[in-house]
């Protein structure tokens, strides 16, 4: 496939023209122009790139990527280095981030709901980034168990566990602002990426339980079941790397 082909594949079934994003979607770093293999991954840091170049990779697609609101713009330091790697290798970097964090069957929060069993999953209509369903199944803990199995990361767990954890909202990523706005919702627990100092004493004293699951544990499963789809719709070759992050 070509590149160009390829990014216009990308930009019909994620739409990034819809969002204000924070960083350009789709195509930053132009590399060669036939794409035979793709490496997806959750973040463009240069292990990443090195994986991408051992496996011989034509284009790499990712969440986060470069050029983000209010960063220096000179290309300088660690920076100038991605680049220049993608570059002598000439390999192509897509970026799409609010796009694939909001896609209804792709994205992240779609994809993180699979993972862990969550029922009618469905973003709300005020957020679209906030998305709510049920799960029934126990309690927090029994939750952040479940949590914790899938996604092989112990959740941080603020409040009681042992309420009952009926109606869950989550946003992946550093969604923890959203917070207030779940609690407002009615739910049991929230779950996203990154906690702030302010959470717990939110949890405690209104009795919702904050779940904070990794930014990177909880954006691994949109980027990769696009690379799925990629496959199963183009017959391309794509593999995804997981590349370890406690954060």
């Amino acid at each position: 496939m070509q590149l160009t082909e390829l990014l216009a594949v990308l930009d019909a079934k994620l739409e990034p023209a819809r969002f204000k994003d924070y960083a350009p979607n789709g195509l930053q770093v132009e590399g060669r122009s036939e794409v035979r293999k793709i490496v997806t991954g959750v973040t463009a840091s240069q292990a990443l790139i090195d994986a991408a170049i051992a496996a011989q990779a034509d284009a790499i697609v990712v969440h986060h990527g470069y050029f983000w609101k209010n960063e220096a713009a000179p290309i300088v330091g660690i920076k100038r280095q991605r680049i220049a790697s993608l570059l002598q290798h000439g390999i192509s970097l897509l970026a799409y981030h609010l796009p694939l964090d909001a896609h209804p069957e792709l994205g992240n929060n779609a994809q993180l709901a699979l993972q862990l069993g969550i029922a009618n999953p469905q973003p709300t209509a005020a957020e679209p980034l906030l998305w709510q369903g049920d799960w029934g199944q126990g309690t927090a803990a029994d939750f952040a168990a479940q949590l914790a199995t899938r996604l092989g990361r112990t959740p941080l767990l603020l409040g009681n566990g042992q309420r009952r954890a009926r109606h869950i909202a989550w946003c992946t990523g550093g969604a923890q602002s959203y917070f207030e706005q779940a609690i407002a919702m009615g739910v049991d627990v929230f779950i996203t990426g990154e906690v702030s100092e302010q959470n717990l004493h939110l949890a405690e004293e209104t009795g919702v339980v904050f779940l904070a699951a990794g930014h990177h544990a909880t954006e691994r499963y949109g980027v990769k079941a696009l690379g799925e789809w990629l496959t199963a719709e183009y017959a391309l070759n794509v593999q995804f790397i997981d590349l370890y992050n406690p954060v």
